[in-house]
């Protein structure tokens, strides 16, 4: 498995990023929603990641440069790679990223309900925290953060 630079708009990572935004709009409303479409993840701004085996995408993640701090975006593995480790290799391959960009403290914002997810960043360092950026308080979001 490969971790790197991946382009949203290539058809594996574009798959798994409408899979991802299929299951948020079942899980949340609208207004509880806050992916990057597939367009956003190409801003200037963004370094998005794919985890790969061959020409399968396994899974994705991004990281949004902010002022101070990095926001882990767009975190997602195909069901079918579930149980292999491809989150965690993503997930540490974003820290480094971060870290390499100037931004070692790193932020994210997740829904209630995923507890998988809510494991694998408790795994890596992060804790609890609150709202940041623009988002608001809102009963569905959880805020997490992993200090430099």
């Amino acid at each position: 498995m490969k971790v790197g630079p991946a382009d949203p708009r290539a058809p594996g990572p574009a798959a798994l990023l409408s899979q991802s935004h299929a299951l948020m709009q079942a899980m949340f409303s609208a207004k509880e929603n806050h992916f990057l479409d597939h367009a956003a993840l190409c801003a200037p701004h963004i370094r998005f990641v794919a985890a790969t085996d061959g020409d399968m995408t396994l899974g994705t993640g991004a990281i949004a440069l902010r002022d101070g701090y990095a926001e882990v975006k767009s975190m997602f593995t195909a069901p079918e790679a579930r149980g292999r480790g491809v989150a965690d290799a993503i997930l540490r391959h974003l820290i480094a990223l971060a870290v390499l960009e100037g931004c070692p403290l790193l932020r994210l914002e997740t829904g209630r309900g995923l507890d998988a997810a809510h494991r694998l960043y408790a795994r890596h360092g992060f804790t609890p925290c609150g709202p940041f950026g623009d988002y608001e308080d809102n009963g569905a979001s959880l805020f997490f953060e992993r200090l430099p």
